[in-house]
């Protein structure tokens, strides 16, 4: 999707989402797919501390560690799988951006979060 019109009176900004559990450990070391896995089950508990979910989500910045298009079957599984925990649809508008490196060396990726609440 490259477009999405959101309704609501509440703006939710999430930055940052990564592959840390709830003790800041890091989760899939090496791992691209468990790193999303991990990034979106961590936006979504952050969704939901704010009110929201996955479906008040209107757009969402990825940023992956030297992305190439052959990694995103990787990309894709963790997407899958944190979809199937989450029970929600994550297809969003979404930028993707390849980027050298992350604030920790050992992360593979962070999801951005913009969501509008009633």
């Amino acid at each position: 999707r490259q477009l999405a019109v959101a309704t609501g009176s509440r703006l939710v900004f999430l930055a940052g989402q990564v592959a840390r559990d709830a003790d800041g450990n890091p989760v899939g070391a090496g791992d691209l797919a468990a790193q999303v896995e991990q990034a979106f089950l961590n936006a979504g508990t952050a969704l939901a501390a704010a009110g929201g979910s996955f479906d008040d989500v209107a757009k969402m910045t990825i940023y992956v560690v030297d992305w190439t298009p052959d990694k995103f079957p990787l990309f894709g599984a963790g997407v899958q799988r944190a979809a199937a925990k989450l029970g929600a649809d994550l297809t969003k508008p979404v930028t993707l951006i390849s980027v050298a490196g992350l604030g920790e060396p050992d992360l593979l990726v962070e999801v951005d979060v913009t969501a509008v609440l009633d």
